[in-house]
């Protein structure tokens, strides 16, 4: 790169001020030349005022994208492949352009079709809470987080620089995949969850309620994000849930034949193989964190 720190020195257009895209205005506030927004909730845009969170701040893009250097979608995903397919008569100049998408395959292609003016990469930090709204953001949400990054052939050394500036920055650890791959992996380790969360909320009957503690609330957590946001993912990495569900269901169908034959010793080796694997991934991933 010419510029040996492109981030502070760029004027980065956040579009969405929800949980993600608040929270990383809130990561960046102060740390690059300006800091632009556009959101259209009245009320978000109300609440950004007031935290005085970002330099500029409109409801209609035209106001702010043509002033950005970068331009990063930080809204549901169906709304990031609108976006996408409008911002060559939004931004009438050149810019980075990432994303922030919970699903990359279909991202990365439509930011392929994007003008060669514009300098695409493909992104989702794994991170989040089940509330969502920029009432709920916090810039700590990206501290140790894993950041991926799906790079296109057509991206430039200057925008993987600054994605890696970017996850500096932001306390996160950079991950780079490509979007296949992440599609795959994150349908186990984020959609599956929610899948069987929201499963493990709807079977368990409400007069059942007294005895819901600890264990069942960190369960069944993720349940809570609002539908509008998960139908979104779940439709774009259709193929890949449905793999990691089938996996699940072979798993479960194993431990219910076990405890119904009331094979003890089988199930005790289940368990305790279950037990130590969830160590080992656990493990692994905090050894990421803290490298």
């Amino acid at each position: 790169m010419s510029e040996p720190d492109f981030l502070s020195s760029s004027r980065i257009a956040i579009v969405g001020l929800g949980l993600m895209g608040g929270s990383l205005a809130l990561a960046l506030r102060g740390r690059c030349q300006a800091l632009l927004a556009c959101d259209l909730d009245p009320e978000t845009l109300s609440l950004a005022r007031r935290l005085d969170l970002v330099d500029q701040i409109s409801s209609d893009p035209v106001e702010i994208l043509p002033a950005a250097d970068v331009v990063i979608l930080a809204t549901p995903l169906s709304a990031i492949l609108k976006i996408i397919s409008e911002l060559p008569s939004l931004h009438p100049g050149s810019a980075i352009v990432l994303d922030l998408g919970s699903t990359k395959a279909q991202v990365v292609q439509a930011l392929e079709s994007l003008p060669s003016r514009f300098d695409p990469l493909g992104g989702h930090p794994m991170c989040g809470k089940e509330t969502t709204g920029l009432e709920n953001a916090e810039a700590a949400i990206y501290q140790g987080a894993t950041f991926v990054f799906s790079a296109l052939e057509r991206t430039s050394s200057k925008a993987r620089e600054f994605a890696e500036q970017l996850a500096q920055t932001i306390g996160s650890q950079t991950l780079w995949i490509d979007p296949d791959t992440h599609d795959q992996w994150s349908a186990a380790t984020s959609h599956l969850p929610y899948l069987i969360a929201a499963a493990l909320s709807t079977a368990t009957p409400s007069q059942f309620s007294p005895l819901v503690g600890p264990g069942f609330r960190s369960t069944t957590r993720v349940a809570a994000t609002p539908a509008s946001i998960m139908l979104d993912v779940l439709s774009t990495n259709r193929a890949y849930i449905l793999e990691s569900l089938n996996r699940f269901r072979k798993e479960l169908d194993s431990l219910e034949e076990k405890l119904s034959g009331g094979e003890s010793h089988a199930l005790n080796i289940a368990i305790n193989e279950s037990a130590e694997h969830q160590r080992a991934l656990v493990a692994s991933s905090l050894q990421r964190e803290a490298s």
